[in-house]
């Protein structure tokens, strides 16, 4: 037994940093492990399922999915918080996370498999990870090609296809344009610690940056995101959470706009899909036709984000945020 933690996980996947990154602002002793030929069978000793991040406790102990994850973590080792001691700020917190692991990662996934300069960006970088860097320049091509082979189609997973991809982009572009003018006087996205929001929107966005369309517009877009995607690879208690009060003239729109705007309203035809067998959902989204196939796992993420607000429904302060953005009557329903 070690006191070491060992996770399975990958630099072009948004769960696996944002993992990453919450051990290191813990300062919890671990080691970052690519999965290769040389330790698929320990990776297979734990794994439930064939998925990014794997984490191995010092117990023994497989752990996946990156949001429970931080919450088991963060329940044995509290301190430093990334959870806001306020009710309204725990809450925006926790929406903000569950927006970018499951709508936020439509826009970093289309444009990562969706134009042929951003697919052999990270075909290759994906095949130089498992031949490693003695690998011949044919070998690498061959694997890249077979890479984008078995990603392009689960384009569809995401919802990205011709009719969605104004969509995609432009929910996209809006909240790279919103993060620039929140992030100009502040560290992080709630004052100067990071929040479970950070690590969330972060995996997401910085895997974007990485990747040639999807950087270009957050570097041209977002000049002010570059510092904090750069700081939230070391995120550090710089000083405390700020009040909603400072917080909502900058945060608000990614509420309104974003949250209660798109994410809400598909996360509610998605769980509606779900439970009436259905194999495609629609959703009226700005003006047009939303389509693509259900996903089970997100009605279940979103049970979990409704038992979080159920539980504190009755703050009337975080009812009127909500209510003045427009998430109330999803959350409600």
């Amino acid at each position: 037994m070690t006191d070491r933690y060992r996770i399975f996980g990958a630099e072009l996947s948004p769960y696996s940093v944002k993992v990453r990154s919450y051990f290191r602002f813990k300062g919890i002793p671990h080691q970052w492990l690519l999965r290769n030929p040389s330790n698929v069978a320990e990776y297979r000793k734990y794994a439930k399922l064939p998925l990014i991040p794997l984490v191995i406790t010092p117990g023994d102990e497989g752990l996946q999915d990156s949001t429970p994850i931080l919450e088991r973590l963060e329940a044995e080792r509290p301190e430093p918080s990334i959870y806001p001691a306020d009710p309204v700020l725990r809450f925006v917190s926790d929406l903000i996370e569950e927006y970018a692991d499951e709508w936020g990662n439509k826009g970093m996934f289309h444009y990562r498999w969706w134009r042929e300069v951003d697919r052999r960006s990270a075909a290759l970088r994906i095949a130089g990870m498992m031949l490693g860097p003695d690998a011949a320049t044919a070998e690498l091509e061959q694997a890249a090609d077979s890479v984008i082979e078995r990603m392009v189609p689960r384009l569809s997973f995401v919802g990205s296809n011709q009719d969605n991809q104004a969509l995609i982009e432009g929910s996209f572009v809006r909240q790279i344009e919103i993060l620039d003018r929140h992030l100009r006087v502040r560290r992080y996205l709630l004052g100067g610690r990071p929040s479970l929001a950070d690590f969330g929107l972060w995996g997401q966005i910085y895997n974007a940056w990485t990747d040639p369309t999807a950087g270009g517009v957050i570097r041209d877009r977002g000049p002010s995101v570059v510092p904090w995607i750069e700081r939230m690879l070391e995120p550090k208690v710089e000083s405390e959470f700020e009040t909603w009060d400072d917080l909502a003239p900058t945060l608000e729109p990614l509420l309104r706009d974003e949250i209660a705007g798109l994410f809400l309203p598909w996360s509610t035809a998605n769980a509606r899909a779900i439970e009436a067998g259905d194999d495609e959902l629609e959703v009226e989204l700005e003006g047009g036709t939303f389509r693509q196939r259900p996903q089970k796992y997100h009605a279940r993420s979103l049970a979990a984000l409704g038992a979080k607000y159920r539980a504190v429904a009755a703050d009337p302060v975080l009812g009127d945020v909500l209510e003045s953005t427009g998430c109330l009557e999803w959350l409600q329903g």
